[in-house]
């Protein structure tokens, strides 16, 4: 996880949020082998970098970044309520936010629309698509990192599969 703390100017954008006992909750919360809460720094923190590179509102993206995925929800859910979490954390996310900090219009969009497009709320701003896109890029990373070894497993399975086809 980046060491946000040494990034000043990003950590002066987001240390109301970061330490709140509400968005520490998500330290509780396992989200693709990690925690919710690394999860969302990272997209936080990636976001407001590339933002900042393009002159977008790199605050917005920060602060958007690290709630996209504030809602809480329970430990053993089900591989029903997981899959279903997929097309509504969103909104909830954004609800959640909203009430705790106040979010303003384009962060609640960019918290709505990071699913995209496995939801129908397509990003209204430049910032939304830049979320959208470290999510996906850290999410896909994150979870590859989780299923390591059953992937490296399957890849040579079906390596030896296509090796004994061509004999």
């Amino acid at each position: 996880m980046p060491n946000v703390e040494k990034d000043e100017q990003y950590f002066s954008i987001i240390d109301n949020i970061i330490y709140d006992k509400e968005f520490y909750k998500l330290n509780e919360i396992e989200h693709h082998g990690i925690t919710r809460y690394t999860h969302s720094v990272r997209v936080s923190y990636y976001s407001y970098k590339i933002c900042k590179a393009l002159k977008l509102d790199y605050v917005d993206a920060a602060r958007a970044g690290l709630l996209h995925d504030f809602y809480l929800s329970k430990e053993n859910r089900t591989f029903k309520e997981k899959f279903t979490e997929t097309f509504t954390h969103p909104k909830k996310a954004m609800e959640h936010a909203m009430e705790i900090y106040g979010i303003n219009g384009r962060e609640a969009d960019i918290i709505r629309s990071h699913m995209f497009p496995f939801t129908t709320s397509i990003p209204k701003y430049a910032e939304s698509w830049v979320v959208v896109l470290v999510d996906k890029t850290i999410g896909s990373f994150e979870f590859c990192r989780k299923f390591e070894k059953q992937l490296i497993y399957s890849a040579n399975i079906f390596m030896l599969f296509i090796i004994n086809m061509i004999k």
